[in-house]
């Protein structure tokens, strides 16, 4: 398949893990991707990568809570493939994150915090929503977390945050063309998981799902693709759990 020949994808947090993912099955179905990330040597890699096996791809570094980076980020993307179609808001601090409670966490870190896993996600769709509008209109696609439906501190109220924020741009943008849906995995094994989360609640996380294991970046590919792509082009405010049934509703 070659659902995205001729479009333009911009993948933040892609240096590794998910992210990294993402760019690579963007690119595989025929997507000019931009890798996105503070990790340059990280985000060259992936990008070379991607050139290395047929596809089209460069890196830029971006700070997502930083709205001139972003900003500069999209100016590139224009400059050097002619159009934003879409775009995959998945940067985010997780590995290596504190573990704390709301009430106790350090102010200063839960503001840098907010600042790049929930703002970040709606400072790069302004920078890019009136190319897309521009251009007859484009799709984004927002990492969220079944952490939104459990206690998880900080860290789920930013997906919690990623989930309204995605059904409010939802109206916004409806008029533009622009479709914005998240995903919401469950327990993935990612290096910043293992970093992250003791074994002994990840072990138990997976214990209590209905196909107990854990999800692998490759289980999200399908659904970000699809909706990302004229598949889903009446799919617009939506949160997909891609899960092993952790959340049932």
């Amino acid at each position: 398949m070659a659902r995205f020949t001729g479009r333009t994808a911009i993948v933040t947090g892609a240096a590794r893990g998910i992210g990294e993912v993402y760019a690579q099955a963007l690119a595989a179905e025929g997507a000019s991707v931009v890798v996105a990330d503070l990790n340059a040597e990280g985000g060259t890699a992936v990008a070379d990568k991607i050139v290395a096996d047929g596809g089209t791809a460069s890196f830029h570094p971006v700070d997502v809570s930083d709205p001139e980076s972003a900003g500069a980020l999209a100016d590139f993307t224009i400059e050097k493939y002619g159009k934003i179609d879409h775009l995959v808001n998945n940067a985010a601090i997780y590995g290596g994150m504190k573990l704390d409670l709301l009430l106790t966490v350090p102010w200063d870190y839960y503001q840098k915090f907010m600042s790049v896993n929930l703002d970040g996600a709606l400072v790069m769709t302004r920078a890019v929503w009136q190319n897309m509008a521009a251009n007859g209109g484009g799709s984004i696609v927002n990492q969220s977390s079944t952490a939104a439906y459990v206690y998880s501190g900080f860290y789920g109220l930013a997906k919690v945050g990623i989930n309204g924020l995605t059904q409010q741009l939802a109206t916004e943008l409806g008029g533009s063309n622009i479709r914005i849906n998240a995903i919401a995995p469950g327990p993935t094994d990612t290096e910043a998981t293992k970093t992250t989360t003791p074994e002994s609640i990840v072990k138990d996380m997976v214990s209590r799902l209905p196909l107990k294991r854990m999800g692998t970046p490759q289980d999200l590919a399908g659904a970000l693709l699809y909706l990302l792509s004229d598949d889903a082009k009446w799919v617009t405010g939506q949160i997909f759990c891609v899960d092993g049934g952790q959340v049932i509703r």
